[in-house]
């Protein structure tokens, strides 16, 4: 048989007081826990599936690789080798999306959008005359937006009709991809 002395008895006490104390303050952080319904991140989980996403970002950096290949290489007079220059750097990456999910049930169908260029280059053409920059007209090519900056071909946007098709679905979007962000 142990006995506690009077010393060992509040030291106890004590340890039980403060381990209550600490159960006190943690039942309100669980129970805001347990309220709020936590679930994981759809997005983030290894079965969420977001092929028009993917269209996206791929078109995207596409875009701008090549508009950061074909500005200021080219003079406004060429800017019709500037636009087959860029549908050189484009069709690679377009044609690699277009076969890149065909196994596993996602179809991609991608051609450029003419009349969404043109809406860009007679709407949203970058005009800043108070800016000292030589900003001349914009010019639609099939779906690529160019504007004759200082004299040189500069690709602004490119415009795509871009079409998803799955077993569940079939998703059509426009997509305007901007290489200099609009300042109107």
């Amino acid at each position: 048989m142990v006995r506690v002395s009077g010393v060992d008895r509040e030291r106890a006490q004590l340890v039980l007081a403060a381990a209550a104390v600490v159960a006190v303050a943690l039942a309100p952080a669980v129970l805001a826990y347990l309220q709020l319904g936590a679930h994981p991140d759809v997005r983030a989980s290894e079965g969420y599936d977001d092929p028009g996403g993917n269209a996206e970002r791929l078109l995207t950096r596409a875009v701008h690789d090549a508009g950061t290949n074909v500005t200021g290489e080219y003079g406004w007079s060429e800017r019709d080798a500037a636009a087959r220059a860029t549908r050189t750097a484009l069709d690679g990456r377009v044609r690699a999306l277009e076969s890149s999910r065909v196994a596993s049930g996602t179809a991609y169908t991608v051609t450029e959008n003419g009349s969404a260029a043109a809406a860009v280059a007679n709407d949203a053409c970058p005009r800043d005359p108070t800016s000292g920059r030589a900003f001349g007209p914009c010019e639609a090519d099939g779906g690529l937006v160019l504007q004759d900056r200082a004299g040189e071909t500069t690709l602004l946007a490119a415009a795509f009709d871009v079409r998803v098709t799955t077993a569940a679905s079939d998703r059509r979007v426009t997509l305007v991809v901007w290489v200099v962000p609009p300042r109107v």
